[in-house]
């Protein structure tokens, strides 16, 4: 399924640990065909953090100041454990009804766990972005159809590059240029090199 995205907000929240080249490449892409892409730093109830969400935020905001898109908004006063509450608050400041949310596919086999799924799927369509090694399976987009998600999937891919692989490598190779002297100034992810 497709919808039309002229005249739609993106609401796109992250754990931003740190961020990364392909969260860049996200924000981009959906700029593209959104009329305004809204993002956060997130606490994800199912994640350990190793950075805490002031150093997280700093991170996020840092890189849309430097992708400097007036159509990519970072506003972290919607930010919020629950999926429900920010798409509320966002719905709330922004005084808009036609809201997509963003949910890579690395999370939507566990979307239907989440708490008020079934309030976020009333107040949302959602925009799945494809990732390289997370295929969107057969059973998943079943789960979707019979639960009456509204739903399409990106016609943009994402590199496999997570904010773990940024962690685990140990490097800077997959972090944005802006973001690695604040990394280094904050002696952030035990000191990436």
């Amino acid at each position: 399924m497709t919808f039309d995205t002229k005249n739609r907000i993106a609401l796109f929240g992250t754990s931003a640990d740190p961020p990364t080249i392909g969260h860049k490449k996200i924000l981009e892409e959906l700029s593209a065909i959104y009329s305004n892409v809204i993002t956060y730093a997130s606490d994800n109830p199912k994640k350990k953090h190793k950075e805490n969400i002031f150093f997280r935020k700093l991170l996020l905001e840092s890189l849309i100041k430097d992708i400097n898109n007036p159509k990519i908004i970072f506003n972290q006063k919607i930010s919020s454990q629950w999926a429900i509450e920010s798409i509320e608050q966002c719905k709330k400041i922004y005084a808009v009804n036609k809201l997509d949310f963003v949910i890579g596919s690395d999370l939507i086999t566990e979307i239907s766990s989440w708490k008020n799924f079934e309030k976020i799927i009333h107040e949302v369509k959602l925009l799945i972005i494809q990732r390289d090694g997370y295929p969107i399976e057969s059973n998943t987009l079943k789960m979707l159809k019979s639960k009456k998600v509204i739903f399409a999937i990106s016609s943009f891919n994402i590199p496999n590059i997570s904010s773990s692989m940024v962690r685990l490598n140990n490097n800077y190779s997959n972090l944005p240029k802006s973001l690695i002297d604040i990394v280094k100034k904050n002696n952030l992810y035990d000191s990436i090199r």
